[in-house]
């Protein structure tokens, strides 16, 4: 089944982990996907294993001019997929400026620019699907990620208010919201035998993410399938924020 034959994905943060895993997903359900990523090397990479079904696009999405000149040259844009984003945990005391400006200028401006910019191209064609990559840290509070959490808690807001405002122009807006997901971001963290076991425990179903996890979750939202879904967080999180 090729439920998005025929429509044209642009997929930010497409070099790795999740981001790469979407825009694969999305070139295999039948898109024409525009992956962006600030690597150039990671894109090839991408590319070579969509087969052909995928057009590289290197930009660093904190570069907002260029940013909406990549999506205002598109022909067309039917689904957006924003997977650009970061962490760097640390306590809440010994947070930099630094540390603390460029998690905000990514997971925050970042995707807001993004959306607007896809936004503009949606409504004057009359429809679309944004999926926007959150996280549970979205819904939660944790220690040493206070930025990072208040980054996605903003994703969120973003999410149902852009929801809410360009429903009457047949857009749709929603949100991903993983659980720990074994990607090169969370390598780090997750081979530390203790924080891997603390972190299972947390989670009812017992286990790390996939990135297959998210990646159907996001297919979902994208396609016909979710016609009537919109502003919605759907946690592929394992039953973590059910407790």
């Amino acid at each position: 089944m090729r439920p998005l034959a025929g429509r044209t994905a642009l997929v930010t943060g497409a070099g790795r982990g999740i981001g790469r895993g979407c825009a694969l997903a999305l070139a295999e359900a039948g898109a024409r996907v525009v992956a962006v990523s600030r690597t150039r090397s990671d894109l090839d990479s991408l590319a070579a294993a969509a087969g052909g079904a995928l057009t590289p696009a290197a930009c660093d999405v904190t570069d907002s001019g260029r940013l909406r000149g990549v999506v205002a040259g598109l022909d067309r844009l039917d689904v957006l997929v924003v997977a650009a984003g970061a962490n760097l945990p640390e306590p809440l005391l010994e947070v930099s400026d630094d540390h603390l400006d460029a998690l905000l200028a990514l997971n925050v401006r970042a995707a807001f620019v993004t959306v607007q910019a896809a936004a503009l191209r949606m409504v004057a064609a009359g429809g679309g699907s944004i999926v926007l990559i959150s996280s549970q840290m979205g819904h939660v509070g944790a220690p040493r990620r206070t930025v990072y959490c208040t980054t996605k808690h903003a994703v969120e807001g973003l999410t149902r208010a852009a929801a809410v405002e360009l429903a009457p122009h047949g857009v749709r807006v929603n949100s991903v919201a993983p659980t720990f997901v074994h990607t090169p971001m969370t390598a780090g963290f997750l081979a530390d035998e203790t924080f891997r076991a603390e972190v299972e425990d947390q989670i009812p179903l017992g286990r790390i993410g996939r990135v297959e996890d998210v990646t159907g979750a996001v297919l979902y939202l994208a396609s016909d399938a979710s016609a009537l879904v919109t502003g919605t967080s759907l946690r592929v999180d394992g039953g973590w924020t059910a407790r």
